[in-house]
């Protein structure tokens, strides 16, 4: 078993995340033939080589590049394209190259029946959830300079956040929930799992996540909303769990994923891990971006239909209308905006409720305006996204609650 799982069943975290070490090393990355062109420039204009494909179809090619080269690339997609990264980085050329291909079935994920079965631990859940709470974390989380995965600021605010649901399990006295690092040997910042193991169906996994890092055109990257926020969401279903004594049928895990801005680094790691390993992960709900309500919005929760499961995402409309109550509306990325691709493609059922239609996203993401002021600064949004995971959580994962 490789250490990195080895680390997601520990019984307490590691005390410092692994470090990488300071060389510029190389890795591959897939992009949209529509950035092709904007990156080459981008990099002919630092006085960088301009990379060419190794590989490229009608949507999409294979570049060779140099780490060091990835946050610039992260920022030109953002300012040209105003995509969350816009790319998916790859540590090997086969896995590269491998991506361009249909997304094959996952033979590690079994089916699973979407039922709606479960009100009473449901509604349990629903009612402990305070916006109060979910807005001191955004503010924590906001409060560092950046949390960029290479950044002290990334890594401390991994150890923030460790410490924070660590305290959670211990207050409930949940000698059986674990949370630990899991480290990434590319870069300094660690993914965060908590992982609360099932009852009789421990061997089926659900997983919410989110990532903790952040980017911006300076040196400030509050991030605030871009990804403060999720995180911040399913962190106070994590307390409201642990208040509740939450017992789930199958296993549950909480991942706060590093390094999303520079191409779904982190996931990917995680992803494909968890498929090597043949773990049968049943659902996967992304958390990024969920405290901003734009002006003219006709919908709070846009679900995300490309890069995502059809089926899933129809039990996530299932679950807001009978439990949140607040409108919804169909949405798309056209490309992977967020870790959920990293699932998806790795032929796992993924899903994304976002904070509205990706058209209308928060205009301040990847800027040092990316702030709780800037969004909803009582965090009544990022609220009902709560609601949605606690529900999705308590009716795939089933289970009890007091």
């Amino acid at each position: 078993m490789p250490v990195s799982l080895l680390l997601l069943n520990a019984p307490l975290a590691l005390a410092e995340p692994l470090k990488a070490k300071p060389t510029d090393k190389t890795v591959w990355i897939a992009i949209g033939t529509d950035a092709i062109t904007p990156m080459q420039e981008t990099f002919a204009a630092e006085g960088w080589n301009v990379p060419t494909a190794l590989k490229q179809q009608k949507h999409a090619g294979v570049f060779q590049l140099k780490e060091s080269q990835l946050s610039r690339l992260a920022l030109m997609m953002h300012e040209k394209f105003d995509r969350c990264a816009g790319f998916i980085t790859y540590e090997t050329q086969e896995e590269a190259l491998a991506s361009l291909a249909p997304v094959a079935p996952n033979a590690a994920q079994k089916a699973v029946s979407y039922t709606l079965t479960n009100a009473a631990t449901v509604n349990t859940l629903v009612g402990e959830l305070s916006a109060a709470n979910i807005r001191t974390t955004i503010a924590d989380l906001s409060a560092f300079p950046t949390r960029s995965q290479s950044s002290q600021g990334g890594v401390d605010a991994a150890a923030m956040l460790l410490a924070k649901w660590q305290g959670y399990v211990t207050g409930a006295g949940r000698t059986d929930v674990t949370v630990a690092y899991y480290p990434h040997t590319g870069w300094r910042q660690p993914s965060v799992i908590l992982t609360i193991p099932g009852t009789d169906l421990s061997g089926e996994v659900v997983v919410v996540g989110g990532h903790l890092d952040s980017i911006s055109s300076t040196s400030a990257a509050p991030g605030a909303d871009d990804d403060a926020s999720g995180i911040a969401t399913f962190t106070e279903v994590i307390r409201a769990a642990m208040a509740r004594n939450y017992r789930p049928q199958r296993t549950v895990k909480f991942m706060a994923y590093a390094a999303e801005e520079t191409g779904l680094r982190g996931s990917r790691e995680i992803a494909l891990s968890h498929k090597n390993n043949n773990i049968n992960v049943v659902g996967v709900m992304q958390l990024d971006m969920t405290n901003y309500k734009h002006p003219n919005a006709t919908s709070d929760v846009g679900i995300v239909t490309d890069n995502t499961n059809a089926t899933q995402n129809q039990f996530i409309r299932d679950l807001i209308t009978t439990y949140v109550g607040v409108p919804f509306t169909n949405t798309t990325c056209g490309y992977g905006c967020s870790d959920h691709a990293s699932w998806h493609s790795q032929g796992y059922a993924a899903s994304i409720p976002f904070e509205g239609t990706v058209v209308q996203k928060n205009p301040n993401i990847h800027t040092p305006r990316d702030t709780l002021a800037n969004s909803d600064s009582s965090a009544a949004h990022a609220l009902k996204f709560s609601k949605i995971a606690a529900a999705y959580v308590a009716e795939l994962a089933k289970g009890t609650a007091q």
